[in-house]
This record gives C-alpha cells, sequence and structure tokens, in this order.
C-alpha cells in the first residue's frame, strides 16, 4: 500500500505541464557544464519537446526507440525490455518501480516522455493521412544586441557586411511514426540579409517502414553508431553528474534539424533489415565545408583544418564559405540479438582539395592528403546487471583507437562505471564524438565513475578521469596528464524541494608565462564548488538559487578566484495561457580563467549556456503567452551591466559601455 501511495504521490507531482517543463530544464541543467562552450542545445532540446508531445509507449516500444531517451542507462533499457518479455505488457505505470535499477529519479526524468496504452494504431502514408493526421509545427525566432558593436559602426577595416539581427526558421512535420520533414534556415548576426540569400538553409525528409527499408532519410541526417569512435554527428553526451552517461546509446540513422552547420551528413542513407537480428546502414554524402586555404610549390589549393563556426560576418570568412567538398559514403552493417550487439563500420571520406601539415610541431600527425577510409567494430554485451561495451577503430595507412568499458549494478542502488581508452596520435577521423580531452586522438585515459543512491532522497555520484596526451598539444610542447574529479550529492525530501553540492576539479599541463631557456611545462587546477536550491512556492512559482565559487591557478601564480550567486523564478500557472521565468544574478570573477558558466532559460529550441566573466550584473526576462490554441508566442530580454567597464565584448563584437543587452522575439505555430 505504501507503495502506490509513494509511486500515486510522484505521479501526481508530474501531471502539470508546468512540472514537466520543470524536468526538461532538470535534465537539460544536469549535462550542459560539461559539453562545449559553443555546443547547439537545439537537437537535444527538439528530441525532448517531441518526445514530451508524442510520448513513447512503453507496452509496444523497441531497444532504437528507448534509445531515444539518452538518460536511461543500457541496463536500464535491458532490464526494462526484460522486464516487459517476462510479464507483458504493463498494466500499470506503478510497475516500474519493480523494474531492477529503475530508482524514484529515473522514473521521475521518464514520465513526460513516455505512457502506457493498450492499443498503438498504425496511421497509413496516404494524401488524406498527410494533410489530416499530421502534425506541423512552424517556429520564427528573431534576436538583437539593442548596442551598436564595432562591426556594425562605420569605421575603417574589417567590418561586419550584414545586418545586426539573428534571424531563425523551422519547420518541423509528423506523421505517427511513419513520415518526418524538417526545415531550418539561419542568419547569424552579421550575416546579409537578402530575399535570394540565405546563409544556412538545412532539410530533411525520413520515411520508415517502407517496402524494403526500415528507414530512408534524404537531405541532411545523422549517424550514430557504437562508442563514437569511428562514426558519430550530431550531439554528443560524455562526462556528467550521472557518470552513466558516459556509455552511449548508439541510435543510427536519425533525422538531423540543428542549426549547427558543421557535425550532419548531406545526401541519402538507408537502413534496411536482411534478418530479425541483421540491420545494414548504408549512406552516400555530398556537401561543402568552410576552410582558409593557401597554394603549395605546386600551385594546388591545400588547407590545413576545417572551419567549423559556421559564422559569414566578414568578406574574408564569406570567401572561406563552402569552398572545399567532401564526398563520403559507407556501411554499418549490425546485429542486435537479447543480449549481444556487434557492428561492423566502413566509409570513406574524398576531398576535392588537399590537407597538409601546417608546420606547427603539435599538428605533426595531422591528417595530409585527399582521402581518408576509417572502419571499426564495436560491440556490447548484457548478463544480468552487467554491461560490457567497447569499439576499435582505425584509420586506414594511419593510426588506430579503442575504448573498452564495463557497467555495473551492483545493487539497486549503487551502480558502477569503469572504462578505458587509447587513441593513437595518428588516429584521422572527421566524424569522432567518443568522450576525450583533446578531440578523439593523442590521448589514453581511465574513467572510474560510482552513483549511490542509497534511499528515495539521496544519490551520491563521483567520477575520476585520469588522462595522458603522449604528444604535443597546443601551447604544450611536451608530453603531458591531467585529471579531473567531479563529485556532487542530491537532496530530494520531498516533491517540491531539492537541493544539491557539486564540486569539480581538474588538472592539466601547459607552457609556461615565464620567460625561461628552458621550456617546462606547469600545472594548471580549475575548480568550482556549487550549491543549488529548487524549490516549489505555492502551486506554480518555481525557484531555483544558486551559489557557484571558481579557482584557478597556474605554476606559482597567484590564485585566481570568482563566485556567481544567482535567483530564478519561474510562473507557470497550471493551464494558463502566460508563463515567464526571471533570473537575477551577480558575479566577479578576477579573469577569464575564472569564468562560469551557467543553463539560461530561452525560448522554446534555443536554451543557451551562459557565460559570466568579469564584475558585474545579469537579469533576463523571457514569457510565453499561448495568444491561442495553435498560436503562441516568446518575448526575451536580457542585459549584463558590468562595474567600470568602458567596454563590453572585443574585436567586431566589442560594445562602448558598460552594458550589452539583447531583445528576442518567437512565434510558433502548430496545426
Amino acid at each position: 500500500m505504501l507503495f502506490k501511495v509513494l509511486t500515486f504521490l510522484l505521479l501526481i507531482s508530474f501531471s502539470a505541464h508546468s512540472q514537466e517543463d520543470q524536468i526538461i530544464k532538470e535534465i537539460i541543467d544536469g549535462i550542459i557544464d560539461d559539453l562545449p562552450e559553443d555546443v547547439d542545445l537545439s537537437e537535444l532540446t527538439d528530441r525532448l519537446l517531441s518526445l514530451k508531445k508524442n510520448p513513447i509507449n512503453l507496452n509496444k516500444t523497441s531497444l532504437n526507440e528507448l534509445k531515444d531517451i539518452f538518460f536511461l542507462s543500457p541496463i536500464q533499457i535491458t532490464n526494462f525490455l526484460s522486464y516487459l518479455s517476462k510479464h507483458g505488457k504493463l498494466l500499470d505505470i506503478l510497475e516500474l518501480q519493480a523494474i531492477p535499477s529503475f530508482d524514484v529519479t529515473t522514473i521521475r526524468k521518464l514520465l513526460p516522455f513516455v505512457k502506457i496504452s493498450e492499443v498503438s494504431i498504425e496511421t497509413s502514408i496516404g494524401v488524406k493521412n498527410l494533410t489530416r493526421l499530421g502534425q506541423n509545427d512552424f517556429v520564427i525566432r528573431y534576436g538583437s544586441t539593442i548596442q551598436t558593436q564595432k562591426g556594425f559602426r562605420n569605421l575603417a577595416g574589417t567590418k561586419y557586411i550584414g545586418t545586426p539581427e539573428k534571424l531563425v526558421l523551422r519547420y518541423k512535420y509528423n506523421l505517427a511514426k511513419q513520415i518526418s520533414m524538417s526545415l531550418v534556415m539561419e542568419k547569424d548576426a552579421g550575416e546579409r540579409l537578402a530575399i535570394n540569400y540565405i546563409d544556412f538553409i538545412s532539410a530533411n525528409l525520413t520515411i520508415n517502414n517502407i517496402k524494403i527499408f526500415d528507414r530512408i532519410s534524404l537531405g541532411d541526417y545523422s549517424l550514430r553508431f557504437g562508442q563514437g569512435l569511428t562514426l558519430w554527428s550530431g550531439f554528443s553526451l560524455g562526462k556528467g553528474p550521472d557518470v552513466a552517461t558516459i556509455v552511449k546509446n548508439d541510435e543510427g540513422l536519425k533525422q538531423y534539424s540543428s542549426t549547427n552547420e558543421y557535425s550532419f551528413f548531406r545526401g541519402i542513407a538507408t537502413k534496411m533489415s536482411i534478418s530479425k537480428k541483421i540491420s545494414i546502414t548504408s549512406f552516400w554524402s555530398l556537401r561543402s565545408h568552410d576552410a582558409s586555404l593557401s597554394l603549395n610549390e605546386n600551385g594546388e589549393k591545400t588547407l590545413t583544418s576545417l572551419n567549423e563556426t559556421g559564422y559569414h560576418r566578414t568578406q574574408n570568412e564569406l570567401k572561406n564559405k563552402n569552398i572545399i567538398s567532401q564526398n563520403s559514403f559507407g556501411s554499418v552493417i549490425e546485429y542486435v540479438g537479447e543480449n549481444l550487439t556487434l557492428g561492423a563500420i566502413i566509409y570513406n571520406s574524398r576531398f576535392d582539395k588537399i590537407f597538409v601539415n601546417s608546420g606547427a610541431a603539435y599538428r605533426q600527425f595531422n591528417f595530409t592528403g585527399k582521402i581518408l577510409t576509417n572502419t571499426g567494430i564495436f560491440y556490447s554485451y548484457s548478463y544480468k546487471n552487467i554491461y560490457l561495451f567497447g569499439e576499435f577503430a582505425k584509420s586506414l595507412q594511419s593510426g588506430a583507437a579503442s575504448t573498452n568499458g564495463l557497467l555495473v549494478s551492483l545493487t539497486n542502488y549503487v551502480s558502477v562505471v569503469l572504462k578505458h581508452r587509447n587513441y593513437q596520435k595518428n588516429y584521422h577521423n572527421f566524424y569522432n564524438q567518443a568522450p576525450s580531452e583533446s578531440g578523439g586522438s593523442n590521448e589514453s585515459g581511465f574513467y572510474a565513475g560510482l552513483n549511490i543512491s542509497p534511499s528515495k532522497t539521496w544519490l551520491f555520484s563521483i567520477y575520476i578521469d585520469y588522462f595522458k596526451f603522449p604528444w604535443l598539444r597546443f601551447r604544450v610542447d611536451a608530453p603531458s596528464k591531467g585529471y579531473e574529479v567531479l563529485s556532487q550529492i542530491t537532496y530530494t525530501p520531498s516533491k517540491t524541494l531539492k537541493a544539491s553540492v557539486r564540486f569539480k576539479t581538474e588538472l592539466k599541463q601547459q607552457n609556461t608565462d615565464l620567460e625561461s631557456h628552458i621550456l617546462y611545462l606547469e600545472d594548471i587546477t580549475r575548480s568550482s564548488l556549487r550549491f543549488d536550491l529548487n524549490w516549489k512556492f505555492g502551486k506554480f512559482i518555481f525557484l531555483q538559487n544558486r551559489l557557484e565559487f571558481s579557482h584557478f591557478k597556474k605554476g606559482d601564480n597567484t590564485p585566481e578566484f570568482g563566485y556567481l550567486i544567482y535567483q530564478d523564478i519561474a510562473f507557470q500557472p497550471t493551464n494558463s495561457n502566460f508563463t515567464a521565468n526571471l533570473r537575477i544574478g551577480r558575479f566577479k570573477t578576477q579573469s577569464f580563467n575564472s569564468r562560469l558558466y551557467a543553463y539560461e532559460d530561452d525560448m522554446l529550441y534555443n536554451y543557451s549556456l551562459g557565460m559570466y566573466n568579469g564584475d558585474g550584473f545579469r537579469t533576463y526576462l523571457n514569457t510565453k503567452y499561448k495568444l491561442y490554441k495553435k498560436l503562441s508566442m516568446w518575448l526575451r530580454y536580457s542585459i549584463s551591466i558590468y562595474k567600470g567597464a568602458k567596454t563590453v565584448g572585443s574585436g567586431l563584437d566589442e560594445i562602448l559601455g558598460n552594458k550589452k543587452s539583447e531583445v528576442k522575439v518567437q512565434l510558433r505555430y502548430q496545426f
């Protein structure tokens, strides 16, 4: 009886739409700190919002579908499918707590994205169904910095050639699980705006279960296999407070609908099952990249690396746009058994320009030439509460890489992850997203993580990652080493209160800043201590308080410190047409080295990672109003004020004065 009461309270706490939005925020906030500073979160938020709108029917799901819920560990997915196979369909959501490794924290995050349904109606593709049952989602967003940046002032020298606003248009169509389409158009601030010119366009059409194919994808798509060592494009998770995220759930062929202009394929891809357990995914892609070219002694155009920013704001950036083409093709064959998964990958990339060595010592082993062939094999095996996984990769005529690991649920309350990696210095791959500190080559390391949940209210997490770099790196002119440690304690005494403390420290090595006849490396230590408190006040007000301290020290230099404190207030009445959230923050850092980052609420599909550096205040107000059933509008205003500053920003983004403010407007029409 107590079991049912506890579960009932759990379900009630997330029955409201506003509570679900808070869950999405918590999920993103829990992983964002360990992602790259320039990460595009639109792909992640798109997936969560799509799952929220079209929840997975747990009584009629599959391994591949459950992998879309990226915060589920492989053991949790295996245990769920085993439970379903042994006991049959779930009669009640209450049964989730009876499944091994499904703790309250997992179920709490899972509830907005799943449902229990006895019947699942298959929708056929036809003209009537395409228009009658299809879901259309149209979003247009405008954003601009209010102050005039240096690149837009009438000054001599390099300047931005376009207009200051950022514009994004997104359209998505979905018909059940049968067909989906997407269209994304984007113009960054500073890029040209014209009726006959759009800086970035991405489109995709994906059809499932058509004739002999499980899936056909035309246009822009992602490929994600194994542990990300051989073939993985698009969004990727790494280290985080939930130590199981270091283990990747490969999703295979996926639609691409992000505004990131680099990490995707463009062409056609298919998945075909040749038996119940064996499938083949084949693809062809032809796309262009940005790069800076030069001429070699033979007059041939060459390059040393690709430009990944996607910015085309100046004449030089525009000149470098899409000037190198990449033709890629390959296949993945995969065996998926009840407990064992095996896969093999091979693909070839051909460029129309020559990659050359830049001459810098640390780039001595970088890719050179026009043709690159990558191969790899990956595996996973589950037995009861043990999950083994790994991948071996080889770039032909150069280096190799490998990663192997173990995930174990020692009890329902304790799980352990162990993972080893070894990436040779001459391993070359343009679609490598395996967890690393140095971009997937020139690195070896060992990761150990532990999750302990002794009760429904407490969760302890810790990981230690030790790594070595056998060759030189940028600003590191000798082999080096380091480590990273993160520990977090989370206390959730009730459905309205959650508190956590997180400590993270990292040590790496870098060339000394001192003038010396002998070059040597100095240790760099970065640490942070964070206190979070999330609580609900009344029926529709959510509050989050954060206090975080940072520490930076290089060699014998004087240590630098920083802090960030903010208050978030979210006003989200149930069934209301109006919601809003406000942040008021104060920050102070001694330099860029002690900067801090924090997740910021933003508009739909546009969650962001805010950087807090300098001495100042930051606040933003984000509002949403549902104009009527199918049309919603967002308004956002943010401002940062820096004490005593004469300018804000640098380069062409520099602003005269001590303030930087931005305004955004977004409309969403669903039909």
